[in-house]
């Protein structure tokens, strides 16, 4: 492991999933390899439960065989990007020893866990970064939330039903004629374990209105089979003295994927301000 000259950005750890998170892998992976010395980023792991996906483009010293051997390489900070179970099981230790870029949000809607992480965050003095993702006016809501106006918060997600890993059975007779149907609308809170993979958007925000909470947060996720190019995400942000606010994002995605393409980029950007905010949690 060697630093770079005056790099001000510290070591990055990489850790994956199968499935969809194997393009996400891919794709960050390959641009820190490609730009991590100009922004001064040195990958010194990848962690996959399975090996046999990383080997096509990750040097086999670059490979974590088992994820609790994470502390001999001496990461600054952590990245996941596999699954709520990542955080929940190894996030406090992540915490003990580095900054940590959580990619799965969802994972905090547990109050225990969130809790943990916090505490965690604060008496070690590492930062718990919860990236944007697709979610549009992030740090708006938090600004929001931080002056006491935030009164309401709705968002709704918007797919093909290809795009969704539910758990169940509940889209599991979907048809390619079928059109619009509602699938959830509820808080954020019991949104989550129903689609951990598909609502971290959601969770994002949740973080950013603190004073709501995932309790608070209202989401509603729909299957649409006319969304074959895209996914739609909406928020309806409600402060105080009437105050009202209603995005559209239009994120582009093929049929299958639950993260939209633009989704990476905003990765990628939140990675850029991981340099150490103290111990708290942190939109980027």
């Amino acid at each position: 492991l060697h630093s770079q000259p005056n790099s001000d950005i510290p070591f990055t750890n990489w850790s994956f999933d199968q499935s969809d998170q194997l393009f996400a892998r891919q794709y960050l992976v390959e641009r820190l390899q490609r730009e991590g010395a100009q922004v001064g980023l040195t990958l010194v792991f990848v962690w996959n439960r399975n090996t046999d996906k990383l080997r096509e483009s990750v040097a086999e010293e670059l490979i974590l065989h088992n994820l609790p051997d994470f502390t001999d390489r001496g990461a600054d900070v952590i990245v996941e990007v596999c699954h709520p179970k990542i955080v929940k099981d190894f996030g406090v230790q992540f915490l003990s020893k580095a900054h940590f870029l959580v990619g799965s949000p969802s994972a905090l809607s547990d109050p225990q866990l969130n809790q943990e992480l916090r505490q965690a965050a604060e008496h070690h003095g590492r930062t718990l970064y919860i990236p944007s993702g697709a979610l549009w006016g992030g740090q708006d809501i938090l600004r929001l939330n931080d002056s006491g106006s935030l009164k309401a918060l709705f968002i709704r997600m918007s797919k093909h039903p290809s795009c969704f890993r539910l758990t169940g059975d509940v889209l599991s007779d979907w048809t390619e004629d079928e059109g619009r149907r509602v699938l959830f609308s509820g808080s954020v809170a019991e949104l989550c374990p129903v689609a951990p993979n598909n609502v971290n958007t959601m969770a994002a925000a949740a973080i950013a209105a603190g004073t709501l909470g995932f309790a608070g947060v209202q989401g509603e996720i729909v299957s649409d089979t006319a969304l074959s190019d895209y996914h739609v995400v909406e928020v309806e942000v409600t402060g105080a003295n009437g105050f009202t606010v209603h995005t559209v994002r239009r994120n582009p995605a093929k049929l299958g994927a639950v993260t939209g393409s633009a989704t990476y980029n905003s990765f990628w950007s939140s990675l850029l301000v991981c340099k150490g905010h103290g111990g708290r949690v942190y939109l980027c």
